[in-house]
């Protein structure tokens, strides 16, 4: 019932900033979460932010905490994750995902998009 297409990855230099977007399409209900996760080579997928449609609620974990920012704009179905003092750590294929407050399962996702910090 919704689609997910991450965009603006790409590569950024060891303390630069990026910002990449998901926009949704189908149906976005207000009681949606959506969320980024990414994975780098040989990891596991790790939660990154979250964001709720309706109150602009944010969680974040703590590896980004302070660096990363979520934002969404209703109007657009669009997600943003503003990335900024960016590390080489934070290389991973970025996904967005989405899921319901109720929910602690993901059945929507995006195709992700590659970030690359060099150093």
């Amino acid at each position: 019932q919704v689609q997910l297409v991450e965009s603006g990855g790409g590569l950024v230099q060891a303390g630069g900033s990026l910002r990449v977007s998901c926009a949704a399409s189908g149906r976005t209900v207000s009681s949606y979460v959506m969320t980024w996760f990414r994975q780098a080579p040989g990891k596991e997928r790790e939660f990154v932010a979250e964001i709720s449609w309706s109150g602009g609620n944010t969680y974040y974990a703590d590896s980004v905490k302070g660096r990363f920012t979520i934002s969404r704009d209703n109007a657009k179905n669009t997600v943003y994750l503003q990335m900024n003092s960016l590390k080489p750590e934070d290389t991973a294929v970025y996904y967005c995902a989405a899921r319901v407050l109720t929910s602690g399962q993901y059945p929507y996702w995006g195709q992700g998009t590659q970030v690359t910090v060099s150093s």
